[in-house]
């Protein structure tokens, strides 16, 4: 990955708040190992604060020259491009470990005691502003950016989100850093990885509303049907309140059926007594004959 790579990759991944550090392009220690055949991206904290970071990790220290990373986040949010090649950051770090990366298996295992691969040579390192303190968080801002970052070297170089590591998964000797959840750091890597570079959370277009259901058209209850019936015989004057005072009274559905079924009622006792009648006359009839 060149350098202009590297610009064009972040800012097509929305990162914006960009310090080109002096010299950054051919900033490397290139002249003491390889570079070349790179197969992750780690995330590291600074173990302090302060507005003199950005110069310590690009000049490093008596015992260990800069540049310390490639690229350094700070709490505000902006990233500075420190170095391009190989970078003071990892050392050494176990086989077991490398090797998750580099077949990008879900799982990072403890790191092994023994340390046998040279962790300069085949990662990428940020740096992010962090104290390491027990409960010191990473401010929103610098979070999204530090998924972006490496999302967008993943995006690049065609990893998925387990090419990146913690310098704490890679040696045994950066037990807390940093203190950041790295299999959630890794899913929300993941996550922008399955959206354009441009995608920013919440963005995504929203499911389409289902249609609205055409209107039915009423449909008359029995009820309703009933008082229909009520209103045409009012109409014509055949039916008058029960009370024997002839006057038409407007009542409900139930008041009429109710009558209707006692008079239908009280109109089958009728037929059954005159039909147990007609076959009584019946049978005197026949024996008169006889």
């Amino acid at each position: 990955m060149t350098p202009d790579q590297w610009l064009k990759a972040l800012r097509a991944e929305g990162v914006m708040d960009i310090v080109e550090m002096s010299g950054w392009r051919t900033h490397n220690r290139n002249h003491k190992g390889p570079f070349s055949d790179v197969h992750a991206t780690m995330v590291h904290h600074t173990a302090g604060e302060g507005s003199g970071l950005p110069g310590l990790v690009y000049n490093g220290t008596g015992d260990l020259p800069g540049p310390l990373c490639h690229d350094f986040l700070a709490r505000s949010g902006r990233l500075y491009l420190v170095g391009s090649g190989r970078a003071n950051h990892a050392g050494t770090v176990a086989r077991n470990a490398y090797n998750a990366v580099l077949n990008e298996s879900s799982s990072h295992p403890a790191p092994d005691a023994a340390e046998p691969i040279d962790g300069n040579s085949v990662s990428y390192g940020l740096e992010v502003e962090n104290n390491g303190a027990v409960g010191r968080t990473w401010p929103a801002k610098q979070y999204d950016i530090a998924v972006r970052v490496q999302a967008a070297r993943c995006r690049f170089h065609g990893w998925t989100a387990d090419s990146v590591w913690a310098h704490k998964e890679a040696t045994r000797r950066k037990p807390v850093d940093p203190r950041i959840d790295m299999n959630q750091f890794r899913r929300d890597v993941a996550e922008r990885l399955k959206h354009s570079a441009s995608w920013n959370p919440g963005s995504t277009t929203p499911a389409p509303k289902p249609p609205t259901p055409p209107k039915e058209t009423p449909v008359a209850t029995t009820d309703d049907r009933v008082k229909s019936m009520h209103a045409n015989l009012m109409g014509i004057g055949s039916l008058t309140e029960t009370d024997g005072k002839g006057q038409r009274v407007q009542h409900a559905a139930g008041y009429y059926l109710a009558h209707i079924e006692r008079d239908t009622t009280a109109l089958q006792v009728q037929v059954a007594a005159l039909t147990k009648q007609v076959t009584e006359l019946t049978a005197l009839v026949k024996s008169l004959q006889s």
